[in-house]
């Protein structure tokens, strides 16, 4: 079974550009193979890691209610509705060189979300073995974790910026961790955006206050910034970035 790392956090602290960097350390490391699995209604983890998506399993969702509202059946002859939904859910699997990826997306149908939540599992179930590594970006919260959407997480990395009300918010996270009992195999905080790479002491204070197990601290870096605002990948920015490199010594501290 992969190694699988989840990465959760309140909107806006930088979640999934830090899970996209993870994913490129991991892939410059060859800890391949590797399934990238954007579990975010909103999914944009494909934008920070460069790659075009045609489909989300809530796309294909929604051309089939829309068909079966039409009463237009688009089922070969000779497939089964079953394998049908099948086939297509199977054709949200981006290949691309370094990595596969899947895409959740979302729905306008009411009611929906729960639906293409079970999909989202049924689809991880079915891949997981045939991965080393899997690491899934999580909405703000832990909805796919505290749900049974994700096997087991090895290693659940709490994300925050580099405020006392970011480290309040994961503090919640990570109280309720302990009270669904989820039991990850570790679970550390990264504080993201942090002026210079260091933490003010009022900061620091808060993470020991609500017990958290601090991993780094990466810096505010204008190359990510620059990069989001012309449109390009932020998890490609040079290997020299400052983000980067105190990523780098992130991944070791976790032997990843």
């Amino acid at each position: 079974m992969a190694h699988i790392i989840a990465v959760a956090g309140k909107g806006g602290v930088g979640k999934t550009t830090t899970c996209g960097l993870i994913i490129e350390a991991l892939t410059r490391r060859e800890k391949g193979p590797l399934l990238v699995v954007d579990a975010d209604a909103n999914s944009n983890l494909n934008e920070v890691l460069g790659v075009e998506v045609e489909t989300t399993l809530g796309d294909i969702r929604e051309e089939m209610a829309r068909a079966e509202l039409m009463k237009v059946s688009p089922i070969p002859s000779g497939m089964t509705k079953q394998e049908y939904a099948e086939y297509k859910f199977n054709s949200a699997l981006i290949e691309e060189d370094d990595f596969d990826m899947l895409v959740m997306g979302r729905t306008q149908g009411k009611g929906c979300y729960c639906y293409v939540n079970g999909v989202l599992k049924a689809q991880i179930d079915k891949y997981v073995d045939h991965y080393a590594y899997m690491v899934i970006d999580n909405e703000a919260g832990l909805e796919h974790i505290s749900r049974g959407t994700l096997p087991h997480v090895d290693t659940l990395l709490l994300i925050s910026d580099c405020s006392r009300r970011g480290i309040q918010a994961v503090a919640r996270i990570a109280e309720m961790v302990e009270d669904l009992e989820l039991k990850p195999g570790t679970m550390q905080l990264i504080v993201n955006r942090a002026p210079n790479g260091e933490l003010n002491e009022g900061v620091r204070e808060e993470i020991e206050k609500h017990g958290l197990k601090l991993l780094g601290v990466l810096p505010q870096d204008e190359n990510v910034y620059e990069a989001d605002c012309e449109g390009k990948p932020s998890a490609k920015v040079p290997e020299d970035s400052p983000v980067k490199v105190a990523l780098n010594a992130v991944m070791d501290k976790l032997n990843l």
